[in-house]
């Protein structure tokens, strides 16, 4: 079998993928602070994972899949104070348009899903391990971290603390005893959330919550943690240094997959240029699965440029392969991936290099051959492409029947010559968004 090769950011090398139990594949990705709508970047972080869970489950008996909900966070409080909404409201309505903005892109939900707010237990016993080791002290109510106890800090984003603190938003606080220390816990006050601990009532720092939901779930050391790589530093590198003091000898995570950016219009995606894109504003105006389509058309360690003409481009695409999959109608999946697919995929997640299978196939598809129509059916299963019937896609949620009717009084109308009213229904459904289409064997509608 073609083994899995993946970029280590690590190691800063492509290495053979190689589980610690291959009986059992663990992978963490960190989720969504729910206090907002997920943006196209977000989703372009969980469809890449989405697609390395499903090789994975091709390739091993089993994957725990975890992906964590970040419930309890200053963003949230910010949000709550400034809308009046209550905090357990904002994150409720929240997850679930999460939830249901993901569904929408056709990517499998995660086998275990924790909040930071269920395990406020474990992320106390952390934190004292760390004091205990010498790794961190309490001050005016706040844990922190101490950066200088670690020798391997600052290794996995590849600069000395001092670059870090330089080039990162560092709160400086006179109870620090060096400027990069980061807090593990601090204070609440009564209108704020809190639990009571050892330092008083109090609520956790974003960092220690991911290093608490990936040890309860998945244990001292697992196989994959991933996530966008803006997330590098502060957040991973400061997962890696509490995760490893806190527990010697653990490896935490084996291999660290991270995409890069995603550009709007070729800049970088912010509400002060007005190019900012929530995942729901998006897929309000095209379909889900061409979303995922140009969300994968780029290899997931290169720049993604999102536009509307690129997201045209991935619907034409799509069009290509499932009038491809429609010429050998009742077809069924291959049952294996092919080759084609599979390699490109063990080849570091190489889309790009399986898309252009997927189009050979295509080929062969529309000139007769039924095998590589189900060949790219079983492509589908681990891109989470071809979700639907060839008509289902061409027609969507369109009023067929209203369509039909309007398609035979044109008929009607060409008939009589009456080339005027013909055209005029002709550009009223084009104006609706229905293509018509003349054959010989008669008259087909898609929607445009």
């Amino acid at each position: 079998m073609t083994r899995l090769t993946l970029h280590n950011t690590r190691t800063r090398h492509e290495e053979v993928f190689t589980p610690i139990d291959p009986a059992n594949v663990g992978v963490y990705l960190c989720g969504p602070t729910v206090y907002d709508l997920a943006h196209i970047g977000n989703a372009r972080n969980v469809v890449v994972f989405d697609i390395l869970v499903r090789l994975l489950r091709i390739m091993y008996p089993r994957v725990t899949y975890v992906r964590n909900i970040t419930d309890v966070d200053d963003k949230i409080n910010a949000r709550a104070a400034e809308t009046g909404e209550p905090i357990a409201a904002i994150t409720a309505r929240t997850t679930a348009d999460y939830h249901a903005d993901m569904a929408a892109l056709f990517t499998l939900p995660p086998d275990i899903e924790p909040r930071a707010t269920a395990h406020i237990a474990e992320i106390i016993m952390i934190i004292e391990r760390l004091i205990a080791r010498g790794h961190a002290y309490e001050a005016e109510g706040h844990v922190l971290f101490a950066v200088n106890s670690d020798p391997q800090y600052g290794k996995f984003s590849g600069h000395a603390p001092e670059d870090l603190i330089a080039g990162a938003r560092v709160d400086v606080a006179p109870y620090k005893r060096e400027p990069g220390d980061f807090v593990l816990w601090k204070p609440s006050s009564d209108d704020l959330p809190g639990w009571e601990s050892p330092w008083g009532r109090g609520r956790p720092g974003w960092h220690i919550e991911c290093s608490a939901m990936s040890w309860r779930h998945l244990g001292e050391s697992f196989d994959i943690h991933g996530g966008g790589d803006d997330l590098i530093f502060p957040h991973h590198e400061n997962e890696i240094a509490q995760s490893c003091c806190a527990f010697p000898g653990s490896g935490f995570a084996n291999i660290w997959v991270h995409n890069h950016m995603l550009l709007v219009n070729g800049e970088k995606m912010s509400k002060s240029l007005g190019n900012f894109k929530t995942l729901r504003e998006v897929l309000g105006a095209a379909p889900a699965e061409a979303v995922r389509f140009l969300l994968i058309r780029s290899h997931y360690r290169s720049t993604l440029d999102f536009s509307d003409a690129a997201l045209l481009e991935a619907k034409k695409e799509l069009d290509r392969f499932y009038r491809a999959i429609a010429a050998h109608p009742g077809i069924a999946p291959a049952q294996d991936i092919p080759p084609v697919i599979f390699d490109a995929l063990c080849d570091d997640l190489n889309t790009p290099a399986a898309i252009a299978g997927l189009h050979g196939m295509a080929d062969a598809a529309l000139s007769g051959d039924a095998g590589a129509a189900g060949g790219m059916l079983a492509a589908g299963k681990v891109l989470g492409l071809f979700n639907q019937g060839a008509e289902k896609w061409f027609r969507g949620d369109a009023d067929g029947a209203k369509i039909e009717a309007l398609i035979a009084e044109r008929r009607e109308a060409r008939a009589r010559k009456n080339f005027s009213r013909a055209d005029e229904i002709r550009k009223t459904l084009e104006a609706d968004g229905i293509l018509l289409e003349d054959t010989a064997a008669g008259t087909s509608w898609r929607k445009i």
